[in-house]
């Protein structure tokens, strides 16, 4: 209890940070402020980027979009992927095996494919929603099944069937609260895939567009002064490396409890 806790309050003052750091930033993050690739301490507490802006306040600010876009994939995705789940571990026949099969087809698609066909068409938080969604959906249903599968003959369900309650009924009521742990394990690991995916892109070009602040364009825009001031490419890459460690230890540890209560 004492570690998920200590994992909970760091993820929590690291999405905090995320999403309202650009209110603390002691400085626009658009402003020129000192030198180019200034090194720490001597124009801020982080020095300066390629332009001369200031390095503390561009991290302070860059990572609401990021986490917010990676935020709401991850919960359309899990939204979307127990829906389908319940429902193919529930029924059997034709339903069950259309899921599966439309949960394989898209399986088959490269990830990162998706989101940079959708990124020339579309602005980079829709292409990441879009390619999280196509690639998370169907690993959630498919775990989200198979958990439905084992859950449905369990003892508490019968004895909800035997009180007369039927179909949604008894998966809102019996078998979603059993799977609460696994869920939210899943629902971490797909903000991890989000996060990562928007990272690539804007890494890649396809993402967040100069001048704006963002964790990941920070990284490709001072690469080439990294050996003059590395904390421009160090501190958004820290802070990136510790929002998806967080959240993936928090999704761990939900697993572990799901095991644990079924052995128990």
């Amino acid at each position: 209890m004492r570690r998920i806790l200590v994992v909970a309050a760091v993820l929590g003052a690291v999405v905090a940070l995320a999403v309202l750091g650009g209110l603390f930033a002691p400085h626009d993050p658009s402003t020129v402020v000192g030198p180019p690739y200034s090194a720490p301490g001597e124009a801020g507490l982080l020095g300066t980027d390629g332009l001369g802006r200031d390095v503390l306040s561009r991290v302070l600010a860059g990572g609401s979009d990021l986490v917010l876009v990676s935020l709401l994939a991850a919960l359309i995705a899990t939204t979307t992927g127990v829906a389908g789940g319940l429902l193919a571990g529930w029924s059997d026949g034709w339903t069950a095996r259309t899921l599966t099969s439309s949960a394989d087809v898209l399986l088959a698609a490269p990830q990162l494919l998706i989101a940079l066909v959708a990124a020339v068409a579309l602005p980079g938080p829709a292409a990441v929603v879009i390619a999280t969604v196509c690639g998370g959906t169907p690993l959630t249903l498919r775990v989200v099944r198979d958990a439905t599968r084992l859950t449905r003959g369990a003892g508490f369900v019968e004895a909800a069937r035997c009180r007369g309650e039927r179909g949604p009924v008894l998966l809102a009521r019996e078998v979603l609260p059993s799977l609460s742990g696994l869920v939210t394990a899943d629902a971490g690991m797909r903000f991890v895939m989000a996060i990562q995916l928007a990272s690539a892109l804007s890494l890649l070009g396809f993402g967040t567009q100069p001048p704006q602040a963002d964790w990941a364009l920070m990284i490709r825009e001072n690469l080439p002064g990294s050996g003059l001031n590395a904390a421009g490419v160090l501190a958004p890459a820290l802070v990136l490396a510790v929002v998806a460690g967080a959240m993936a230890a928090t999704a761990a540890h939900a697993g572990r409890r799901t095991n644990t209560g079924r052995q128990a």
